[in-house]
């Protein structure tokens, strides 16, 4: 007698397991019937007999399941990706519009946001823009794009070569934005860090993206800038020469008493993705075009760039 064991797709179907000359079969009555269908062989006397195909309780087996979450995070992530895609301050009713959500329910939602810092409200216009948390989360993202890793070990060396203190800004928002700031070996009386965003026109670095970045970036960026509408008569120019050189400078400005020179690093494609600016006291920051500081400046940019191609 060959022995074999019923098994059932579901409880609505029937499985039948064919062995040689003989077939078995069984309904969702039977007691041993099962929700599963594994593979079995069937032995008689020591001999295979038959291996039938597994079969499964989910009829499209290898399709990827639908994980479950949770639909109020997602909705509050809609609230964030606004703000992301529109990089700028929104009213309430804005945000709600692009989250296709009512100001009740939108309003709501960012009052938790705001408690998590993922949000915060300008108490002058009500607006909402990205919270501490948000630019935390930014900034670790940041620290694994290729440009960042590539810039981080020379942005050190660089201080400890020069003792000018080193910052690197990309793109922000706002404007050129500080995403490391490296302090050399001299004090400087200026509050400058992680998160401080540049002057595009009273700045060195400002200059450089400026003169080497996108123009539609640029231009959003100068439009949250209130000295947007206020540029000097030969800044156009001054914009040119920048370009031409690839290397601006700024002495005893924005702050007095505190120099800089600052360079872009591009990628393979000839894109600006940093600005690399040492900083440091006039009397002790050398911004000659050619001398060793702009030297140094232009080698750090030169082997990051080289890195990105």
């Amino acid at each position: 007698m060959i022995d074999f064991v019923l098994i059932f797709v579901n409880s609505k179907q029937t499985c039948y397991l064919q062995i040689t000359g003989k077939y078995g079969m069984a309904s969702s009555d039977d007691s041993r019937s099962a929700n599963i269908c594994h593979s079995f062989t069937f032995y008689s006397d020591g001999a295979s007999l038959a291996r039938p195909t597994q079969a499964t309780s989910d009829a499209h087996a290898g399709e990827e399941k639908k994980q479950r979450g949770i639909q109020s995070v997602e909705v509050g992530a809609r609230l964030l990706a606004a703000l992301a895609a529109r990089r700028e301050p929104l009213a309430l009713s804005v945000l709600a519009e692009a989250a296709e959500l009512s100001t009740a329910q939108a309003h709501t939602y960012l009052v938790s946001l705001t408690r998590l810092g993922l949000v915060k409200r300008d108490a002058l216009t009500g607006n909402y823009e990205p919270g501490p948390l948000s630019l935390r989360l930014g900034l670790l993202n940041l620290e694994h794009q290729p440009a960042y890793l590539a810039a981080a070990p020379r942005v050190a060396a660089l201080a400890l070569a020069t003792g000018m203190s080193v910052a690197v800004s990309v793109a922000g928002p706002q404007g050129p934005t500080v995403v490391r700031y490296e302090r050399g070996g001299h004090p400087l009386h200026v509050n400058l860090h992680v998160g401080t965003v540049m002057s595009l026109s009273a700045t060195a670095t400002g200059r450089v993206f400026r003169a080497f970045d996108d123009e539609t970036r640029v231009a959003a960026m100068r439009a949250h800038q209130a000295e947007a509408a206020a540029d000097a008569p030969d800044m156009a120019a001054r914009i040119d020469e920048t370009r031409a050189r690839g290397i601006e400078r700024a002495v005893d400005a924005p702050s007095p008493g505190v120099s800089s020179m600052s360079v872009p690093v591009f990628d393979g494609a000839r894109r600006l993705q940093l600005a690399l600016t040492a900083i440091g006291p006039t009397g002790l920051c050398d911004v000659a075009w050619d001398g060793p500081l702009a030297r140094a400046l232009r080698d750090a940019a030169r082997d990051i760039s080289g890195l990105l191609s």
